[in-house]
């Protein structure tokens, strides 16, 4: 019977590498003489990346956040 931590390393190195490999094949739009795209494009591409890494490492982070005033 596998252990939670077997399963946890199992599934999160298959779906790490499936994620790896898209970020890979989603550089390919860089090539210039196939696309057309702007700065803003990009900066959109990256910001939407860069938010959804963030959320994640919330979900792997103890911390909990706390309102203030």
């Amino acid at each position: 019977m596998e252990s939670r931590s077997e399963k946890f390393k199992r599934v999160a190195t298959k779906r790490t590498n499936e994620l790896l490999e898209k970020i890979r094949i989603l550089g390919n739009c860089s090539n210039k003489s196939t696309y057309e795209y702007t700065e803003e494009d990009v900066i959109k591409i990256f910001k939407s990346l860069e938010k959804q890494l963030e959320a994640m490492k919330a979900k792997f982070s103890n911390k909990k956040s706390k309102f203030t005033l």
